[in-house]
Parts: C-alpha cells; sequence; structure tokens
C-alpha cells in the first residue's frame, strides 16, 4: 500500500466515523510560546483539549507534518529515527472515551490495513484493567499478547495538567529484527516490535502535588506514525526503503556517485542528505527561514548538517535544492503549500547552501587547525567554538557532532560564556530604544483605565485623570511645562503595530496643550505627550481632546495603502511573503517583508499598479469585530503570530485585502489618492523593505521629480520629452572623447617607451628596464610594457605608475628567459609586497598593484636584486 493510500485510508476511516478531517496545521505553533515547532498531531489541539476553546467538532481526525530534533545526532547513523514525520490521529473532546478508541483502532488495522493478527501485540498500563477488559473481553486478544507496562512506556503526562494511561499496537516484523535474546518481547529495545499506534486516554489532571484527579471531561488522543505503518504495509526493513523516502535516497547516490550499501561511512552520509531534505522543505514551505535562534537555528542546523555530508560526499557546490522537486512530487498532492511555494523553497534552500560553502571550507580548515592543537585532556576550547559559529556560521550541535567524530569534547560552559557576552553586548546596544522596561516612568499610573473612542470620533470631551511630569504624578501643570497626560477616554491613538500616534490639542476655557505624541504604556494606557501653551491643566479638568485631523487623515491613507500593499506582494511574489514590520507615518509608509531577492523594476511596477487599482476602483474599507477563528474563516491574515483577545477586528478593503488590525483606516481606497513606491532595498537576510508614498506625499514627490525633469531638459537645451536621446548623444560624444584621449595617451607612451630604451642595464646578468613611468590606468602601463618587450631581444621589464593614490605594476619577460627560468608574476608579485600590495601572473606578463605610491621608487629599485634571487 502507498503512503498516500494509507494516509487516505485512515481519514476516510474516521471520516465515515464521523469525525471532522483537518488539513494539516503548520508546523509553526499558533499562540504557544511553549513549543519551538509542533513535535506531536495533538500539539496544534491543546486548546480544545484544555477547554480553552471549544473544538469545530467533538470528534477530529488529522495527518499532521511534524518535526522533532532530540535525536538529530543518531539521524544517519541508525536507519529508523529520523526528525520529519507524518502524524495520523484521531481526536475525541469529551465524545467518545476507551471502548470506541480501542475498537475503531483495532478495527482499521485489522480490516482496511489487512494486518495479520497473529502479528500484532498491544500494550497498557500496568493498573489499566479498564482496558485489559476490552482487548481481552471484546476485542478477543488473548492474555498472553497484552503487555502491562510501567509510567515511563505506557502513561502519557507533561508535568501539571491532562494526562493518562496508554495503549500501544505493536507489529512483530520477525525473530530476523530482534536482539537473539530468549525473553525479547514488546517493550523490548531492539528493533523487532515495531510501534504502530498509540491511543492516550486523557481521564486525569496531574496537580502541583502529583494527585491524579479525574477530569470531567475525558479525550482521546492517538497518534499512528504513517512512516512506521509503511515499513510494514509495504515489507521493507526501515522507512528509507518507503515509497517516499526511496526516491530521494536515490537522487543522492546518483548526485554524488555514490552507492548505498557498500560503505557505512558514506551510507550515514546518504542517510542524513535523505533524512533532512523533507524536514528543510516542508519548513520554509511554511514560512521559516535559517537564522541563529529559534525555528530558524533548527532549520539552519539541519541545512548545514546536510551540506557538511554533502561535502564528505565529495560535493562542492549547491545540490540540495535540486531534490525539492522529488519531496514536492511525493508530497505536494497533499500538503498544496509544497507546490504552491516550490520556487521559493528552492531558492531558500539554495541562498543558505551558498552561503555556507562560502564559508564551509575556511571553518573547517580553522577547525581541523584548532583540533590539532588542543590540549590532552581532549577538551576544546568554547571561545573558539563560539568563533566558528559567529563567524563562519557554524551551528554549535555540527562543531560538537565533528568534535565527536574525532574523539572530543567541547568545552560548553565557554562557548555559553562566549554567547552570553555577545547577547549582553547585543541588549546594551538596544537598551537606549528599550520602551516598558519594569522600572519604566508609567509605573504610578499602572492600574488606571481608560477607553480608545478614536474610530469613530476626532473630537471628545474628557476628565483628566492623570497628569505625569518628569515621570512623577503631579496635581497641575503650568504654561511651558512638558507633560504627560492621561484621559479617562480620548480619540487619540497610541502608537501601535506600527502605527504612529496621533498628535492635536486639549482645550479648555482656562487651559490649552498642544499633543505632539500619542503613545501606550505597558499597562495599557494611552498617554498623550505634549506642552502646556496656555493657562493651567489640573488633575479633574475636563478638556475637549482633538486630533489633528490632516494628520489622522494621511495616517489612515498610508496604513490602508500598507494593507494593499501586503495583498499585492503576495500575488506578484507569492505566499511566503510576510510581515516583518512596518511603520506608518503621516508622510510615508515603510513595510518590512520576508522575500528572497531584490524585486525587478517590472515586479516593483506590477505592485503598484495592483495598489492603484483597488484605489481607482474606490473599494470600500470596512472593518468587523469577530471570533479569532470566524476571522480565519474570512480568509484574514494574522500577523506576527501575535496573541490575540476573544475578538479580533478585521480589516476588509473590498474582497481584495483582509487582515487583523488594531489601526484606524479610510472609508473607501479612493481617498488614498494614488500609490507611489520610491524606495526597495535589503534589510538582512532573506528580508526587504519598501517605502512609498500616497495623496499629498505622493503628489509631491510627482511634483518635485517632474521638476528635477523640466531643470536637467533646460540644461541640454530640450524637452522632457528628449531627455534620452540628449542624453544618449551625450554619451556617445563622451564615449569618442575618451578614445581620442587613450589615443593620446597610448602615443605620449610610445614617446616615453622610445626613452625608456636608453635605461637597459645589466647589471644582474641580464637586461633590465625597471622605471617609474607616467600612466593613469593598468591598460596604459601594459600597453608600454608589450612595445618594450617587442622591441627588445632579450631582457625583463618592470614598470611602475602612481595613480590616484595607489601603485600599478607591469612586470614582462622574453620567452627566451622564461626558458631560462624567469617569471614575471613572482617577480612583480615581490615588488608588490615592497608596496604595501600583491599580485603576480604569467612567466612572460603579470601585473600587481600597491598600496603605497611613496614607496614605488625604492621598490624599483630591489628589482635588480630580486631577479638575482631568480637566478638561484
Amino acid at each position: 500500500m502507498l503512503s498516500k493510500d494509507i494516509r487516505s485510508t485512515f481519514l476516510d476511516f474516521f471520516r465515515e466515523k464521523d469525525h471532522l478531517v483537518l488539513p494539516s496545521f503548520s508546523l509553526i505553533p499558533h499562540d504557544d510560546p511553549t513549543l519551538l515547532l509542533i513535535g506531536a498531531g495533538m500539539a496544534p489541539l491543546k486548546p480544545y483539549f484544555t477547554g480553552e476553546k471549544k473544538p469545530p467538532h467533538p470528534r477530529v481526525a488529522t495527518c499532521q507534518k511534524c518535526v522533532r530534533t532530540p535525536d538529530i545526532e543518531r539521524v544517519g547513523r541508525t536507519a529508523r529515527h529520523g526528525t520529519f514525520f507524518e502524524m495520523l490521529g484521531n481526536f475525541s473532546f469529551g465524545d467518545y472515551f476507551k471502548e470506541e478508541a480501542i475498537f475503531w483502532a483495532w478495527e482499521l488495522v485489522t480490516t482496511k490495513y489487512k494486518l495479520p493478527e497473529d502479528r500484532l501485540y498491544v500494550s497498557i498500563y500496568h493498573d489499566d484493567d479498564e482496558s485489559f477488559n476490552i482487548w481481552h473481553k471484546k476485542i478477543g486478544l488473548p492474555p498472553e499478547k497484552i503487555y502491562r507496562l510501567g509510567k515511563e512506556d505506557n502513561f502519557w503526562e507533561i508535568g501539571q495538567g491532562p494526562c493518562g494511561p496508554c495503549s500501544e499496537i505493536y507489529y512483530d516484523l520477525g525473530p530476523e529484527h530482534g536482539c537473539g535474546r530468549p525473553n525479547c518481547a514488546v517493550g523490548c529495545d531492539c528493533d523487532r516490535f515495531l510501534e504502530v499506534w498509540n491511543l492516550v486516554f486523557t481521564q486525569f489532571s496531574c496537580t502541583e502535588n502529583k494527585e491524579y484527579i479525574p477530569l470531567s471531561q475525558r479525550n482521546i488522543d492517538t497518534g499512528a506514525g504513517l512512516e512506521r505503518l509503511a515499513i510494514v504495509l509495504q515489507g521493507v526493513n526501515n522507512f528509507f526503503e518507503i515509497d517516499t523516502i526511496r526516491p530521494i535516497l536515490n537522487y543522492f547516490c546518483n548526485a554524488t556517485g555514490v552507492t548505498y550499501g557498500k560503505d557505512a561511512e558514506k551510507d550515514v552520509s546518504l542517510r542524513i542528505l535523505t533524512e533532512h531534505l523533507r524536514g528543510i522543505s516542508f519548513m520554509v514551505g511554511d514560512g521559516i527561514l535559517p537564522g541563529n535562534e529559534g525555528r530558524g537555528y533548527v532549520l539552519r542546523r539541519l541545512l548545514r548538517r546536510a551540506v557538511r555530508h554533502g561535502k564528505l560526499l565529495g560535493v562542492n557546490e549547491p545540490f540540495i535544492h535540486k531534490a525539492v522537486d522529488l519531496v514536492v512530487k511525493e508530497y505536494g498532492e497533499f500538503y498544496s503549500e509544497l507546490t504552491k511555494g516550490q520556487a521559493y523553497i528552492e531558492k531558500v534552500i539554495k541562498l543558505e547552501e551558498e552561503r555556507f560553502h562560502e564559508t564551509l571550507e575556511q571553518g573547517l580548515k580553522m577547525l581541523t587547525d584548532l583540533m590539532g592543537n588542543t590540549s590532552s585532556n581532549g577538551i576544546f576550547s568554547g571561545e573558539a567554538a563560539f568563533k566558528l559559529y559567529d563567524t563562519y556560521g557554524f551551528p554549535i550541535d555540527l562543531t560538537k557532532e565533528i568534535l565527536a567524530e574525532n574523539g572530543l569534547q567541547l568545552d560548553e560552559a565557554g562557548f555559553n560564556v562566549a554567547l552570553d557576552a555577545q547577547r549582553k553586548r547585543a541588549r546594551s546596544a538596544r537598551a537606549d530604544h528599550a520602551f516598558g522596561s519594569k522600572d519604566n516612568s508609567y509605573q504610578p499610573i499602572s492600574a488606571l483605565q481608560n477607553e480608545f473612542c478614536g474610530y469613530e470620533m476626532l473630537t471628545a470631551d474628557s476628565e483628566v485623570i492623570a497628569i505625569l511630569k518628569d515621570g512623577n504624578l503631579v496635581q497641575q501643570a503650568a504654561a511651558g511645562d512638558e507633560v504627560e497626560i492621561v484621559l479617562a477616554k480620548t480619540p487619540f491613538y497610541g502608537e501601535r503595530g506600527g502605527q504612529v500616534g496621533d498628535s492635536g490639542q486639549l482645550l479648555a476655557p482656562h487651559v490649552q496643550v498642544k499633543i505632539t505624541d500619542t503613545v501606550i504604556t505597558p499597562s495599557e494606557q494611552i498617554v498623550h505627550r505634549g506642552t502646556v501653551t496656555e493657562g493651567e491643566l489640573h488633575q479633574g479638568d475636563v478638556v475637549q481632546a482633538t486630533v489633528e485631523s490632516s494628520v489622522r487623515n494621511a495616517i489612515c491613507r498610508n496604513h490602508t495603502a500598507t494593507h494593499l500593499l501586503h495583498k499585492a506582494l503576495r500575488d506578484v511574489l507569492g505566499a511566503h511573503v510576510k510581515q516583518a514590520g512596518s511603520l506608518v507615518s503621516p508622510e510615508r509608509l515603510r513595510f518590512d517583508f520576508t522575500h528572497l531577492s531584490a524585486l525587478s523594476y517590472a515586479e516593483l511596477q506590477q505592485v503598484e499598479l495592483l495598489v492603484n487599482e483597488k484605489i481607482w476602483q474606490n473599494v470600500p474599507v470596512g472593518v468587523d469585530l469577530v471570533t479569532l477563528d470566524e476571522a480565519k474563516e474570512m480568509g484574514a491574515t494574522a500577523l506576527f503570530e501575535e496573541k490575540y483577545g476573544d475578538k479580533v477586528r478585521v480589516v476588509r478593503v473590498g474582497d481584495y485585502s483582509i487582515e487583523l488590525c488594531g489601526g484606524t483606516h479610510v472609508k473607501n481606497a479612493g481617498e488614498i489618492g494614488v500609490f507611489k513606491i520610491i524606495s526597495e532595498a535589503g534589510i538582512g537576510a532573506g528580508m526587504r523593505r519598501i517605502e512609498a508614498l500616497t495623496g499629498a506625499g505622493a503628489y509631491k514627490w510627482f511634483v518635485k521629480r517632474n521638476q528635477l525633469l523640466e531643470d536637467s531638459a533646460a540644461q541640454l537645451k530640450g524637452s522632457a520629452e528628449q531627455l534620452p536621446d540628449k542624453i544618449n548623444a551625450l554619451l556617445a560624444e563622451h564615449k569618442q572623447q575618451q578614445r581620442e584621449q587613450q589615443r593620446l595617451l597610448l602615443k605620449l607612451a610610445g614617446m616615453e617607451v622610445d626613452g625608456l630604451l636608453d635605461k637597459v642595464t645589466d647589471k644582474s646578468g641580464v637586461p633590465v628596464i625597471s622605471a617609474q613611468v607616467s600612466a593613469s590606468n593598468m591598460e596604459t602601463l601594459r600597453e608600454m610594457a608589450d612595445r618594450l618587450k617587442n622591441k627588445l631581444e632579450s631582457g625583463i621589464i618592470v614598470l611602475g605608475a602612481a595613480a590616484e593614490g595607489k601603485v600599478l605594476l607591469v612586470g614582462a619577460v622574453t620567452a627566451d628567459l622564461v626558458k631560462q627560468g624567469y617569471h614575471a608574476g613572482k617577480l612583480v608579485g615581490a615588488v608588490a609586497k615592497l608596496t604595501g600590495g600583491g599580485g603576480g601572473g604569467r612567466p612572460d606578463m603579470a601585473q600587481a598593484g600597491g598600496k603605497d605610491p611613496e614607496s614605488l621608487a625604492a621598490a624599483l629599485e630591489k628589482v635588480h636584486d630580486l631577479i638575482q634571487s631568480q637566478q638561484k
């Protein structure tokens, strides 16, 4: 049975049992800071198990992609350890329990997968008599096929919270896979009895005191590894031989020219390449980029480990990305994100391969040298390992693996000290920009609450509930005082989500305050920053708070345009584009996003046109307040893996863009006026930044650009339309003048050459011309050397020139002297070193450069000595 049929059989079976079949969740956990990556089928469903959220259906079934890396060092060294796998699972949230879970599992494996009952065994928790009775009395398994195991094997728990006993189904692969011991049975750590399905009965809650209290809602959580089922159903020995993985192994065999099964060490490298490719492809497909922290580090670690093992097999160029097509062919039908993102996945992998190849050779050489200098105790310096990590991009785990292969250990404490020192330096560099530290100046108002009413209005009457001056609470403030003010309710938007804070004024008959900025404190208070311009402000005053409408409107235009830009980028570049940061100010917008390469002019034009088309269509902008699940059903984009409350605000720009957003927006896209991208640049690995203008800002930009065109045209005595022709004519004229200048320079050089022929000396035993000449570029210098060489029957020439603060050098040796062992490249390279430079080339002609023109004359005087050294 093919893997795709194993998957569909499982899901169809439970669909018939009234389960809601959900697609696989992303490998990136949503709203769960305790997880780096999804490593189990139940992980994305945790809120339904805990009761935090209501499930979409009391019965659910999934095939979940998973990544686990605790055993990464063993991957490749055995044929059964892996980092990526598919987990088939059926789940019950307070619905059915043990009897149905056991009955359905047995029905599926025996009637659908048709596994022979005589090779099936089960295990249960040692005191779970209820499960024993179901297996024995209702399923009919004899007691000798039911094994009672302890807590370590058959009780699932992670600290406090829901937990419960397990029952596992095992398949007997046969004695040839076993350890040969007489007592080999279920629970043995050999490979004979393969666990194919684990049924977890979540019926208790573990307390802080390790008490197990029965749950009011009992749940079922099962997991069947698809690859393990494939081993059994396809009759192969390990998962490298199943239908979805063997083609990948074959690819790497062909790409490296290595036959699998002939060399144990090479087999390790082939298995690592094969196994890691799937996890790498799926992680990139879910939007993870290689990095030095978190899940990005996991990806980089897998990819660079694979690159190194490719190198061990003799491949010194990027090639792993070429195998992504095989992953897409095997998995793309079920995991559509692979098919849609194939080009992007290949690009990310290739780029990371290229980056690591650039430093791998240097890093390995440095590591080899350092290992040779390791002290007799076999402990490798942690500081040296950190340098490899920081300078050459060696994941620390890769260094540890190479050290272990050479019988060495890492001083991990020393590495951590160096790493912590770097992090402290980084934190220190950010300290001046930090906001909301524990000792922040807003502590005195942390208990206050105020309300934002600025979506509906720009003016509101409100009570002053707090005044801060120099970080201290005060009762009043006089004209000239710089203050921070908290109102009971306010139309002023506080800086958040990339949108800058509002400005405006607070007015009362006896006071006027100019507000220049609005911020939100760590405790969620909206604070108005400004200066008292007239009168006195008192706590308890009622003021009229008015937002500066022209500034707010400009901000709204830029914010809605940012949403349109995000959607247009995804349409043009692909679904891999994700927002990584933004700034929405009245003057301009800035948008940071994930993408690997610079956008072409055509791509920028296409993005710009898409945004402007929505503006010209004047599509309406709507806002909905819904649950997060409802927002997802609407197709809303959530940003930054943020934590959301019970209700979320969804901003819709027509039916084109739908995003979760708390910012302020225009009512109709036409209010934006026009959208213009003014710059696009890289800001880091896999990160791009676009800056753009809208409305009046865009109009002013066009006016300024038009004025530049008109002024330039006037200088060339033509119109703006004639500029291309005028510029082309100028360039042609300039090129002609350059050619004429070079012709004159060569003519002068020829005259200088004739003079140099009178300066031939033979104190080295051969004719030599060594001189400083007038030449502005290397081309002229080479021409002079060629002319001298043609006029000399036999000789050595070294010419030097000073140009633009640098030294230019050319050396030439006639054919007869080359045969005698004289070498222009070595000679001119030695002269260049005397001027602080270097270079070299062929025996008959070479060039070099130096950094110190003042040393050129002295260096040329050493030519005879250097020639004599070549005679030895």
